[in-house]
C-alpha cells in the first residue's frame, strides 16, 4: 500500500497560494541560495527522468519517479476528498499515464510536480464522473488547456497574502515552511541537513501552518 512521508500539498486557500509560490519561486527571493539550488537540481533530475522514460523506457527513471510522486499523490488525493480506495486507483492511472505519457510533459508550462498533480486532480474528476454515468476519457492538458483568469488572479492575490503572513513567522519556522514546501524536502531531508529532530521539524511545521492559515482566512 502506498504511504506518505509528509503532507506535501494542501487544498485550502494556504495550499493553492503555496502551489503558486513554489512556481514563481525562481523570481523570488524566497529561502537561501542553497535550498533554491537544490530544488532546481531535483526539478533538473525529474525532467531528465521523464526524458529517459519517453526516449528509452527506462525502467529505473520510472521507478525512482514512483517511489517519490506516488504517496504524495495519494496524500493529496485523499486530503481533496477521494477515500483511499479511490486515491489508491487513481494514483495507479496517474503513475501509469507517466510511464505512457512522458513525452506530454512541457517543462516550459510547468515543473514535473505541477503536471503530475494536474493529472491527479483531472483523473479523480474523472473516475468521480464516471461513478455517476459513463463519460468519454479525458486528460485535459496540452496547449489548449489555459488556466481560469479569475482563478489566476485570486492565486496571485492568495500568494500575495502568503508573502506577507510568512515574514511574519519566527525565523526558525519560516526557514522548516520554505524547505518542506518550496525546497520540496521530506521532513527526513530536512532532517539530515539541519540536524534537527523530527519531532521538532513536525512539530514547528505544524505550528507555523496553523498560524498561516489562520492569518490567511
Amino acid at each position: 500500500m502506498l504511504t506518505s512521508k509528509q503532507p506535501v500539498q494542501e487544498t485550502d486557500a494556504l495550499g493553492g497560494a503555496i502551489a503558486y509560490r513554489k512556481r514563481a519561486i525562481n523570481s523570488e527571493s524566497l529561502g537561501t541560495n542553497g535550498m533554491q539550488a537544490v530544488t532546481a537540481m531535483k526539478e533538473d533530475t525529474w525532467v531528465g527522468h521523464l526524458r529517459r522514460i519517453h526516449e528509452d523506457r527506462d525502467q529505473s527513471a520510472f521507478a525512482e519517479l514512483f517511489q517519490h510522486f506516488a504517496p504524495r499523490v495519494k496524500a493529496f488525493l485523499m486530503k481533496s476528498g477521494a477515500n483511499e480506495t479511490l486515491a489508491e486507483e487513481c494514483t495507479q492511472e496517474v503513475m501509469a499515464t507517466l510511464w505512457r505519457k512522458a513525452q506530454m510533459f512541457d517543462p516550459t508550462r510547468a515543473s514535473v510536480a505541477t503536471w503530475i498533480f494536474t493529472i491527479a486532480r483531472n483523473r479523480k474528476v474523472d473516475m468521480l464522473r464516471k461513478q455517476r454515468r459513463p463519460e468519454p476519457e479525458d486528460l485535459p492538458w496540452g496547449p489548449e488547456a489555459e488556466p481560469d483568469q479569475a482563478d489566476v488572479v485570486m492565486l496571485r492575490q492568495e500568494t500575495a497574502r502568503l508573502s506577507e503572513a510568512l515574514a511574519q513567522l519566527p525565523q526558525k519556522q519560516r526557514d522548516l515552511v520554505e524547505k518542506a514546501y518550496f525546497g520540496d524536502l521530506s521532513h527526513s531531508e530536512i532532517a539530515a541537513e539541519t540536524g534537527l529532530p523530527l519531532g521538532t521539524i513536525k512539530s514547528r511545521i505544524r505550528l507555523a501552518l496553523e498560524k498561516l492559515r489562520h492569518d490567511m482566512k
